[in-house]
């Protein structure tokens, strides 16, 4: 090795590898699902999901059969073994890692592991021309080629013990970034000048850059601050609000549009810690702002417990869409409620994991309860023309139920400067 591996660290030489325990674990897991869907093997390359089993994202593929398939669990990597090697233990790695071979020589590769065949792929989630190339590679292998993305998709909406521990952390790192915003900003402040001070917090805590989402094609800001009517502005984004924007091709998160005295500074942060999101929103004002904006969040504060009760209890997730929305109604708000016509979106809580769009949502459709283990974010907002207001908080569920992994109670739902 003509590198040093000891730089691959967190803050003060921490190790910020994945568990090996974690690793075999869901390695185990994804294996007795294949088993039971009637799969043999399943061909893993996206990056998240690479994280996820290997503990890394080098530019490879992890093959793994179903449990009794007699297929060798193989981690083929391009760049770099070494690496690879390192981040998914070392000496101690739950899988054999070795280099990948040529495309040419794939079908006897994957023989040689015992897959007689074709793995399954992600096929909701790879492009298609990349899932075309892998089938034509598989050569005489038999049978279709079937989908595991919903089968890994669905083993990762229940955290472990360490993953929560990792929302926990990140919430921790996201309540630093509100702090800065509340001491250092104010009236005459822009909304990316804002959004760098927080930034800066989370750069310096451990962010690697990349908010990843599965819908396609949709990106993200983590930061976005809409400072009055800045809430108004429609954006692509699939939220309440998707802010200003730095330009056309960045038009989402903070613009730079000024805090004005006594309108109302929507702040929605989303930090990942090793990966793992936290997901917050809080308000921030100039002075005092007008009843109705203090009415609307003490509405969306009532509407945000609701949702959280009844998930705590089991109750589906189309259910409690019903049920917070009708709510909203209720209040004189079914206009407004995560957006104005045409631009509402259509639902009250998002899952949260390695990526900021996971399942089950609080929306039509998601006719299953957020499970023990389950993580998710909800936001009820209200958008008018002259600003949008809201409460954001993640939360996972446990036998005993909501526990809140952000600030909850511990930061103000509006701060005054």
């Amino acid at each position: 090795m003509n590198w040093d591996v000891g730089r691959l660290t967190g803050p003060e030489n921490e190790d910020w590898r994945v568990p090996v325990s974690e690793l075999e674990n869901r390695q185990k897991r994804l294996a007795e699902s294949l088993l039971s869907e009637g799969i043999e093997s399943a061909w893993i390359d996206d990056p998240v999901e690479l994280y996820w089993l290997t503990g890394g994202r080098q530019n490879s593929a992890i093959i793994i059969g179903a449990k009794d398939s007699g297929v060798e669990t193989r981690h083929w990597v391009r760049q770099s073994l070494e690496r690879a090697s390192f981040e998914s233990g070392g000496s101690n790695s739950p899988h054999m890692i070795e280099q990948h071979p040529r495309m040419n020589d794939l079908e006897n590769s994957l023989r040689a592991l015992g897959c007689t065949k074709r793995p399954s792929l992600l096929l909701s989630k790879i492009p298609y021309e990349r899932a075309n190339f892998l089938n034509y590679k598989f050569g005489n292998l038999s049978g279709e080629i079937k989908n595991c993305a919903n089968i890994i998709y669905e083993l990762r909406e229940i955290k472990s013990d360490w993953e929560i521990k990792m929302h926990k952390e990140s919430g921790l790192i996201n309540r630093l970034m509100f702090e800065a915003i509340r001491d250092k900003c104010g009236e005459g402040d822009t909304e990316i000048g804002m959004a760098a001070i927080a930034d800066e917090i989370s750069r310096s805590s451990g962010f690697g850059g990349r908010i990843r989402m599965r819908k396609w094609p949709m990106d993200c800001d983590r930061v976005v601050i809409a400072a009055g009517r800045s809430g108004a502005v429609p954006s692509y984004f699939d939220s309440a609000i998707g802010g200003l924007g730095a330009s056309p091709i960045s038009s989402l998160g903070a613009g730079f549009a000024k805090v004005k005295a006594n309108e109302p500074v929507l702040v929605d942060i989303v930090h990942l810690h090793r990966g793992y999101v936290s997901d917050c929103t809080r308000m921030f004002s100039q002075g005092r702002l007008a009843d109705k904006w203090i009415q609307r969040l003490d509405d969306m504060s009532e509407i945000s417990n609701a949702v959280v009760n009844n998930l705590g209890k089991g109750e589906k997730c189309s259910n409690v869409w019903e049920f917070g929305s009708s709510m909203a109604k209720e209040m004189g708000h079914g206009e407004n409620l995560m957006g104005m016509k045409p631009d509402q979106a259509k639902f009250l809580g998002h899952s949260v994991g390695l990526e900021l769009d996971e399942t089950p949502v609080v929306a039509k459709g998601f006719d299953r309860p957020l499970e023990i283990g389950g993580t998710m974010a909800i936001e009820p907002k209200v958008i008018h023309k002259e600003g949008a207001i809201g409460i954001e908080d993640t939360w996972v569920r446990t036998k005993q139920g909501m526990i809140c992994l952000t600030m909850g109670d511990e930061f103000p739902r509006i701060t005054e400067w």
